[in-house]
């Protein structure tokens, strides 16, 4: 592979965490950058496996089985209506 020279501009705390492992590990500070941007690419093209959703079911109790959904719902389209109808008229 052939090396490309660039110029980077790193902020102090990431020099710093770099130059601190490039002394711990006895590797040149070129090889940690290297190395180091190597796992970050190869972390980000493999993102972990995202978490299975659970849905923890819920009892509604009786109430509903009290309550016609054919009602509430003109009441909810009648109740739309009358605000479309209100904001409509506030433009005027």
């Amino acid at each position: 592979m052939c090396p490309v020279r660039t110029t980077l501009t790193l902020e102090e705390d990431v020099a710093s965490a770099l130059k601190a492992r490039s002394s711990r590990t006895g590797e040149s500070f070129k090889a940690v950058v290297n190395a180091t941007l190597r796992l970050g690419l190869a972390a980000e093209a493999s993102p972990p496996p995202p978490r299975r959703y659970r849905l923890e079911p819920a009892s509604l109790g009786a109430t509903v089985r009290d309550v016609d959904l054919d009602r509430a719902l003109r009441l909810s389209d009648s109740l739309e209506d009358a605000e479309i109808a209100r904001r409509l008229e506030l433009r005027k």
